[in-house]
């Protein structure tokens, strides 16, 4: 990690620090605080590069909603910064510790309290994992379909907090379409509840959607109402391989175009082919210059996979290959699960872009990535959500070379600047935090970052949650 330091506002009061975990130590178990300084440090940042982190004061583990209320209750006394934080496996910072700051880690608070297949929805509190989730309500035939990368490890609350996507958005959507109400502690304690249980409801102003991908600056999620689907059949994958970037993408927007719906749709560039193959020998033809994964959870998915395969022939593919079963679909999609390890392995670092833009343009998006790889002298991946337009350039350097790690952050600037000028957003799904920031106030303009500085007063006036995030 290349990391320098956040600072924000505290206690002047030396005797602060001490101050502040006797406070707490009043509404909290011994085991909940967290003081070694060894022991805090280990909760200093998420997986994010180039994002600066600070030195927290203490760490506290909640387990309920009324300990949660105290420290925050503590906080606003004593005028101390609060942090939230899930798994840490977010990419932008926003889980980044500051100095003196209580780090609020809500991985205690897992339990799931409510299944419903009648109304179709889960309650949580938000330090469960998503994998957990999907499981347990698989048990009853249903289905949460948001599932980030990192499901086996990731949490509701931090998926909720950066409003997550996944692989199975091209079909299913983002987290934002399955929360459905939030009880919320605010900054000086308060308890608050949004949203509904309901499949319908349009009473008052949505605040629940207003939390979703606030990263935890305007509130602490300590319970969610969640929708569910029933469970679809299992899916099938197809594999095609083309010769140019600019071929399947082509063959991205004969699909979308043809009203087809994937439950998955996604391109690895030949960059990341190359690296997959150098990690896990999988065989993947050299001169593939791109692979195109799709997915069909129909009820009759060989049919689907077999219009899509004609129209990738169509677009110019070299060479398609559809799945005859479920097991073989999982080895076809072992190799996009292996990517970001795999690019990893090229330099021992990356930096991950997540920039968004439509998917009539998402050639150009890739081939402007080409020409910024080669003008900084980088190896730079793409992997991509590619039924939403969703890219992630990979950007592999070695922290240990100040000229390359220089060369890293001003490529991974130009390729958010190449986004906004395809009519895109810098982040589809990993949200803003500290990574962001500046690009945030290019994206949304002068009148845009007023509106959003004043949420941010209304809800939390003295600036404690989670400060130095998103502007």
């Amino acid at each position: 990690m290349i990391m320098s330091r956040i600072e924000a506002p505290r206690s002047d009061d030396t005797a602060a620090t001490g101050d502040l975990v006797g406070l707490l130590l009043g509404g909290l178990p011994a085991e909940a605080v967290l003081t070694d300084p060894d022991v805090t440090a280990s909760y200093a940042n998420d997986m994010a590069s180039f994002c600066p982190a600070g030195a927290p004061a203490v760490v506290v583990l909640p387990r309920t909603t009324e300990q949660v209320q105290h420290v925050m209750r503590t906080a606003t006394a004593l005028r101390v910064p609060v942090v939230p934080q899930g798994a840490r496996t977010g990419l932008s910072g926003a889980a980044n510790a500051s100095d003196g700051c209580i780090v609020l880690s809500l991985t205690k608070m897992d339990r799931i309290l409510e299944i419903n297949p009648v109304d179709r929805i889960a309650v949580c509190e938000p330090g469960v994992v998503n994998a957990a989730l999907s499981r347990a309500v698989g048990e009853h035939g249903l289905y949460y379909p948001p599932d980030p990368s990192s499901w086996e490890m990731c949490t509701i609350g931090g998926n909720i907090g950066t409003a997550s996507g996944g692989l199975c958005c091209v079909k299913y959507g983002v987290t934002a379409e399955y929360v459905l109400g939030l009880d919320v502690v605010l900054a000086d304690g308060r308890l608050l509840s949004t949203g509904r249980r309901t499949a319908k409801g349009v009473a008052g102003y949505d605040l629940t959607r207003l939390f979703v991908g606030s990263e935890g600056s305007l509130g602490i999620v300590v319970r969610a109402v969640l929708g569910l689907r029933p469970k679809p059949p299992e899916q099938l994958v197809l594999a095609a391989e083309f010769a140019s970037a600019a071929a399947a993408c082509d063959a991205v927007c004969r699909i979308m175009e043809g009203g087809h719906v994937p439950s998955l749709l996604e391109l690895m560039d030949r960059t990341t082919v190359k690296a997959v193959n150098a990690m896990a020998q999988m065989g993947l033809p050299e001169s593939t210059e791109a692979l195109l994964l799709a997915a069909f959870d129909t009820t009759a998915p060989a049919a689907d996979l077999a219009a899509v395969g004609t129209l990738c022939e169509a677009a110019g593919a070299t060479q398609v290959v559809p799945a005859d079963d479920v097991a073989e679909s999982e080895l076809l999609l072992q190799a996009r699960r292996l990517s970001l390890t795999a690019l990893e392995a090229v330099k021992g670092v990356t930096m991950i872009d997540d920039v968004c833009v439509p998917r009539s343009r998402l050639a150009e998006m890739l081939e402007g990535v080409d020409r910024i790889a080669e003008k900084y002298q980088l190896t730079i991946g793409v992997v991509a959500h590619a039924g939403d337009g969703n890219t992630h350039p990979t950007v592999c350097f070695d922290p240990a070379d100040p000229d390359e790690s220089r060369r890293a952050r001003e490529s991974f600037d130009e390729i958010m600047a190449l986004g906004l000028e395809l009519g895109g957003t810098i982040t589809g799904e990993h949200g803003v935090g500290v990574l962001k920031k500046e690009w945030l106030a290019r994206e949304i303009g002068p009148v845009g970052m007023e509106m959003q500085r004043a949420v941010k007063q209304a809800f939390d006036p003295l600036g404690i949650l989670n400060p130095g995030k998103l502007f």
